[in-house]
């Protein structure tokens, strides 16, 4: 990551777009998010404020945020203050990590007023606050800091605003040449430049010092300056298992890497999935928890059950030992712990121990052999049905794992709501009764322009595959792997359309992190569900295989707006 002061500044310059600006509306989908919906220059944006601990950032966005039935207190006190205002500065000073907006607006009496909205991007300690202009009071912020956990400053309202300690540090933009080329005189550490210059984190640092290894100092330094505040090429990379981005070319860890036309786009595919998933955290952890729960009973209940399976396995030996003693019962008496005797079911006719009570007589011995026998027998049945009835629940429980991994936080409810209604969970009470809705399956549009369907829960795909898709659609699931029904709206999908839609199905599945995902594909008339089976649960016939690997990238493109 790289959401340094360097980024900051440039992202900054970039946001200079949204100058004039009228706020039209302001949500806030959870505690740690606020999104403005803002006219400028005859466009509609979103802006997106975050202050998770690991993804704080500020960017315009394209992506769908779901939103609360009901504004928290803070997003009515943004409507209240800035709500139909105009942006009129944005700014951010000395590579930090601070961006502030100036709006001008109305108060309730129709008086303009003036309001800073300042996020300050230090992760853990990350903050939005709501100042007035004109008294640097803060009148409310997403996160309180009382004196108790800070020395240095409040963050509550009514208290004057604060800005965060600022770095003795030098700032890069104002350094002297000469004062230049005596910091680079001798050979520097990232460790080094990120103590010495504002802004700069180690990944930025590291890129300086490539350049300058390839070049002069000096002017290695101006140009890569110029060439972050510019950003000209903002860039994405994964390696090794890490992901990095800047408003530039990381040459010093590869000449790749995917670019984007602003960083805006870039943040915006930076945090796709990891934003998401946070956000269904917040809102499923403890549906994850509770799953996860059922499914560690149900392994604990089918290893029980696999040791009741071996014993009750034994029925042919009880048999064999009660025969063998009723053919046996005047060679031996009563009081002994064990008898020997001819096994005259088997070729060889080899002798046999057969363990019996010594408090028994011969014939309560054999009876006894017998009686195991019976119960062996019964067990045995009763065994192998809850075997196989608990590795059904185990699978079904590991498809709604799989489902809520990947679930957007509108699909959550609906799997809450499943489980209810297959007698799992209780709902939870709501002060408001809502009407009954249609599952709404995420919608994706192929390359060559043919609608895709893709049910994120169980709910959706027996809607989608049952109800919504046409008899002569092309319907894929993962083989054998839990994951989403997968819907192409067309009899014929040219090659391009079906590997696309396969992509998604393998995607959405619990092999998103795998390659060379298999991946079924038939025609809606050949799958079937069978009587009384869970929902989501299908069987279908004369299916086609094609192999792919999952690719965000793709399925990014492929959402439909």
């Amino acid at each position: 990551m790289a959401f340094d002061g360097l980024f900051t500044f440039a992202l900054s310059k970039q946001l200079n777009k949204l100058l004039s600006g009228r706020i039209t509306k302001i949500h806030q989908p959870n505690t740690l998010e606020v999104i403005l919906h803002i006219r400028a220059n005859g466009e509609n944006h979103k802006l997106l404020f975050s202050i998770h601990p690991s993804y704080a950032r500020v960017h315009l966005t394209e992506q769908a945020i779901d939103n609360p039935s009901e504004p928290p207190m803070f997003c009515m006190l943004l409507r209240k203050h800035i709500e139909g205002g105009y942006i009129q500065k944005v700014q951010t000073e000395d590579f930090e990590r601070v961006i502030t907006f100036e709006i001008e607006s109305k108060n309730e009496i129709g008086d303009t007023v003036f309001r800073k909205l300042t996020i300050e991007i230090m992760g853990r300690h990350s903050n939005f606050i709501l100042i007035d202009s004109g008294t640097e009071k803060i009148i409310d912020s997403l996160k309180h800091l009382p004196p108790s956990l800070n020395s240095y400053r409040t963050v509550l309202p009514g208290q004057l605003y604060i800005a965060p300690p600022a770095q003795n540090k030098v700032n890069p933009s104002t350094i002297s040449d000469d004062e230049l080329k005596a910091f680079f005189a001798d050979e520097k550490t990232a460790k080094e430049v990120v103590e010495h210059f504002k802004g700069f984190s180690s990944t930025h640092a590291n890129e300086l010092l490539f350049r300058i290894k390839q070049g002069e100092p000096v002017k290695s330094f101006h140009s890569y300056l110029d060439e972050i505040i510019s950003a000209a090429n903002p860039t994405y990379l994964e390696l090794n298992g890490k992901t990095y981005f800047s408003p530039t070319k990381l040459t010093h860890l590869s000449d790749e890497g995917t670019t984007f036309n602003n960083l805006s786009e870039l943040l915006d595919r930076v945090f796709y999935a990891r934003a998401e998933r946070d956000r269904v955290k917040q809102q499923a952890g403890d549906l994850e928890r509770w799953i996860q729960n059922e499914v560690n009973k149900l392994k604990l209940k089918l290893k029980k059950l696999q040791k009741d399976l071996d014993n009750a396995s034994k029925l042919d030996k009880y048999q064999l030992y009660g025969e063998l003693l009723m053919a046996n019962l005047y060679n031996f008496e009563k009081g002994l712990k064990e008898v020997t005797v001819i096994n005259y079911y088997s070729e060889d006719e080899e002798k046999i121990t057969i363990p019996i009570s010594e408090r028994k007589t011969p014939i309560e011995n054999a009876q006894s052999y017998y009686t195991k026998y019976n119960k062996a027998k019964n067990a045995l049945v009763m065994v192998q049905e809850q075997i196989e009835k608990t590795k059904q629940e185990i699978d079904y429980f590991e498809m709604l794992t799989a489902q809520v991994e990947q679930a957007a936080p509108a699909d959550i409810e609906e799997i809450r709501e499943e489980l209810a209604e297959q007698g799992y969970l209780r709902m939870r009470a709501s002060k408001k009764k809502k009407k009954p809705t249609k599952p709404e399956p995420e919608k994706f549009i192929s390359s060559s322009g043919i609608d895709i369907s893709v049910g994120k829960n169980n709910k959706q795909n027996d809607y989608l595959t049952f109800k919504l898709a046409k008899k002569s659609d092309i319907w894929l699931h993962t083989k054998d792997i839990p994951g989403s029904h997968v819907v192409i709206h067309s009899s014929e999908p040219d090659e391009t359309t079906l590997f696309e839609a396969a992509t998604l199905s393998a995607y959405f599945s619990k092999a998103r992190e795998s390659s060379s995902v298999p991946v079924d594909y038939t025609e809606i008339r050949q799958v079937k569900k069978p009587n009384g089976s869970k929902p989501g649960f299908v069987i279908y016939f004369e299916q086609k295989t094609l192999f792919v690997t999952p690719d965000e990238d793709l399925v990014i493109k492929l959402k439909k707006k």
